[in-house]
Order: structure tokens, then C-alpha cells, then sequence
């Protein structure tokens, strides 16, 4: 098995206060994304002002926190945060949903759609591709962490996680950094590269959609559910359940921008 690099979770300290490598993670993912959004908002089939993106980064950045906190309170730990609601402010102490999060997003994207009158298919096609980029980030980070490790293995890179026993496992947060980040960015960067947004807007949110169901649904396989969860029904787990309605509506995305382009 490998060995754990056990990298210190805090990158740097600004004299009492703790940078952790999970926040520069989503700052990064943020900053990045919001780059290549900027250049895509300029392009075919419908160019956008790339200020209206630079004011869209705080809608997101709000979706993503406010989602992310609320889908996990509901998705993972209701009890808990039902018990003390006061909980979902303590955003030091972790505790994020993707799905939640990209619910969060795509309340954002439509209200601020809708307010400066933008075509929503259209604008949803260049925020949709540089999610990847945060999704890779934020496993590497988890990774950092030592946190959402995988199920026990003997595999040989397998690895001992500090809190995850005395047995190895599959560091599934790498897989999903693959297959999340890497991956599904280079399909949606190749999707973009040949003029998919451009031939059928509303198609790159579907293929978006589609990817990540797909490859949250495999990153599943090797990662241990979430202890107070477990397994659900016929073995699966939420991050399963919550993923394949995504590759549902991705399918009906694809489907309508094809239909709609024809």
C-alpha cells in the first residue's frame, strides 16, 4: 500500500488566522472558471457583455456556499441541523453537497438570467463546462484533508487515512478528481472546441449534466458512504440517488437543444 502524505491541511497562517487548502481550492476554482467564462461570453452563438460575468461570479459564489450548506443540512444530516439551525453558519466546521451546491447555481443562474434578460440555454452553456474545475480542486483538497475516503481495499496503492482505521483504502477522492475534474472538463472543452454551444444551445448543459451523473456515479463505487447514511436501497448511496435524476434531465437537454436546432 502507499503511504499517506499527510500534507497539512492549513496552507498558511495570517497570524491567528488559518488559510486551509480547501478554501484557496474554491477560491481558485472560482477565479478560474470565471476566467474562462469571461472569454466564452465572447464567442458565438450569443456573445455576452463579460461584465455581466464579472457581476454573475457573485451570484455564484452565493449559489454555491448557500446551496451547498443547505443541501447538505437536508441531504445528509437533517437531524442534526434541525436540532440547531444555527449550525449551517459555521462554515469552518465543513460540510458541503454538490448537488446542493448546483442546485444553489442554477437558482442563481436563472435569476440572474431572467434579471438582465439573457438568454438562459446560452448563458447556461458557458457557465456550465468550467464547473470542472472547482469539482477537481475541492476532491483534491478532500484528498489534503484526509476526509471522504474510499471503501477498504487491497489494491496497491491503497492507502491508510489518518481518521479512516487501521485498514487501506481507496483514495477515491483522487478517482474523483479524474473523473470530475480532469475528465469532464477535457469532454466539455472538446464539446466547446468543436462548436457544440454554437450548433445547439442548451446541448453543453446537458453534456455537463450527463458527465457528472455519470462520473459521480462510478467515484461511488470505491468511496465509503457517509457513516450516518450507510448504504440505501439495493445497495446504492445518496451521492448516487441525487446523481442519476442529472443524468435524466441531462439526457432531455441534449434531446430539446438537438430537437430545437433541427
Amino acid at each position: 500500500m502507499l503511504e499517506f502524505p499527510g500534507i497539512d491541511p492549513v496552507a498558511i497562517w495570517l497570524g491567528p488566522l488559518p488559510i486551509r487548502w480547501y478554501s484557496l481550492a474554491y477560491i481558485a476554482g472560482f477565479l478560474l472558471g470565471w476566467r474562462w467564462a469571461r472569454r466564452m461570453a465572447t464567442t458565438a452563438p450569443r456573445p455576452i457583455d463579460v461584465k455581466l460575468v464579472d457581476d454573475y461570479l457573485f451570484w455564484a459564489v452565493i449559489g454555491v456556499i448557500l446551496g451547498g450548506r443547505l443541501g447538505y443540512s437536508l441531504f445528509y444530516q437533517p437531524g442534526l441541523y434541525l436540532e440547531d439551525p444555527l449550525r449551517l453558519l459555521r462554515l469552518w466546521e465543513g460540510g458541503m453537497s454538490f448537488h446542493g451546491g448546483f442546485l444553489g447555481v442554477v437558482i442563481a443562474t436563472i435569476l440572474f438570467a431572467r434579471r438582465h434578460q439573457l438568454d438562459l440555454l446560452s448563458f447556461g452553456d458557458i457557465i456550465a463546462p468550467v464547473a470542472p474545475i472547482g469539482l477537481g480542486l475541492g476532491r483534491i483538497a478532500n484528498f489534503i484533508n484526509g476526509e471522504l475516503w474510499g471503501r477498504v481495499t487491497d489494491v496497491p496503492w491503497g492507502m491508510v487515512f489518518p481518521s479512516g482505521g487501521p485498514l487501506p483504502r481507496h483514495p477515491s477522492q483522487l478517482y474523483q478528481a479524474a473523473l470530475e475534474g480532469v475528465l469532464l472538463l477535457a469532454v466539455l472543452a472538446l464539446a466547446n472546441r468543436l462548436g457544440l454551444r454554437q450548433r445547439a444551445p442548451g446541448a453543453t448543459i446537458g453534456v455537463f449534466l450527463i458527465g457528472y451523473g455519470i462520473a459521480r456515479l462510478i467515484g461511488e463505487v470505491f468511496r465509503e458512504p457517509d457513516p450516518q447514511l450507510g448504504f440505501l436501497m439495493f445497495g446504492t448511496t445518496m451521492g448516487q440517488l441525487l446523481s442519476i435524476p442529472m443524468v435524466i434531465v441531462g439526457l432531455g437537454f441534449v434531446w430539446y437543444a438537438r430537437r430545437r436546432a433541427a
